[in-house]
């Protein structure tokens, strides 16, 4: 056992660049686009086995973009102290190393989708990738903006999934997607407001680093979960779900959008990091109530 122990160790570093907890996050969404994408067609032991692969495919992506962004930021996190632990910056797994683990996971995420699911969803997948690697990533230092960068991408998840299954982007494909992307907004900056010091002291601007009263941070977050009301309620008005969908929303929604309002009055870290958790506890909610009561239409 002695002698294993650091094997054990530096597989569980390799396990913690990929972000597990962000990872099945990104799966659970993709699996939520599949399932509306297969709509029409029967559950047979084909359709099925191609959402395997859709999730595989995904969570390989998902993995390396995690692996990837790490390497990218490993001098950043090191002036952190929320990531100056992480295996990088730690010094427990060399860049290089990282670097051919990232691309490796890259390659075959991409490959598991071209073969055996379909060209579209390849496509998604690895625009998703070069989205966070070479527009968000980079962005951190100069502006703000780098949030809606990162929040378009995250938006992809279900893209990928309705694409697996059905071929094509409709309408309740895009409508998916609008809710994560407005969801994440006030979910990255109630992050940022919390960690602004760490944020600070690597160079990566983020709104409540260039603002540091927090003004313009809580009114984009409470104008956000205010806009994710109406998103929520999109696959109502496309009749892809029902009554109670609708009504769990709206619960849901004026929750999320009470903590909102809470860090807009006191602007403070134990306000935002309930703003986070709401966030946290929101999205996997919302995506089971469109799965709960997904109508056949």
């Amino acid at each position: 056992m002695t002698t294993n122990a650091p094997k054990i160790a530096l597989a569980k570093d390799y396990l913690a660049l990929t972000k597990p907890r962000v990872t099945w996050l990104i799966v659970v969404t993709t699996a939520v686009g599949y399932f509306f994408g297969a709509k029409h067609g029967p559950w047979d032991g084909a359709t099925i086995l191609r959402l395997a692969h859709t999730l595989t495919g995904t969570a390989l992506l998902a993995s390396a973009t995690a692996v990837l962004n790490e390497w990218y930021e490993r001098e950043s996190d090191a002036k952190m102290r929320r990531t100056s632990r992480r295996p990088l910056p730690a010094g427990r797994i060399e860049p290089t190393c990282a670097l051919i683990f990232g691309i490796v996971l890259a390659v075959l995420g991409a490959a598991e989708l071209a073969w055996a699911v379909n060209l579209r969803t390849t496509i998604i997948g690895s625009t998703t990738i070069a989205a966070y690697l070479f527009v968000d990533t980079p962005l951190k230092r100069y502006t703000p903006l780098s949030t809606i960068a990162a929040a378009f991408a995250g938006a992809m998840p279900p893209l990928i999934g309705y694409a697996a299954a059905n071929g094509n982007l409709s309408a309740e494909a895009w409508a998916l997607a609008a809710i994560l992307f407005v969801w994440q907004i006030p979910h990255s900056l109630a992050i940022a407001w919390m960690y602004r010091d760490d944020y600070a002291r690597a160079g990566i601007r983020m709104l409540p680093v260039i603002e540091p009263d927090g003004k313009s941070t809580t009114r984009h977050i409470v104008a956000f979960a205010s806009t994710l009301i109406p998103v929520s309620l999109f696959p109502v008005l496309l009749g892809m779900t029902g009554q109670i969908y609708f009504v769990c929303a709206l619960a849901l929604g004026g929750c999320f959008l009470y903590y909102a309002i809470r860090v807009g009055m006191e602007r403070t870290s134990s306000r935002a990091r309930q703003v986070l958790l709401a966030s946290v506890v929101y999205l996997p909610l919302i995506m089971g109530l469109l799965v709960i009561d997904r109508r056949s239409f």
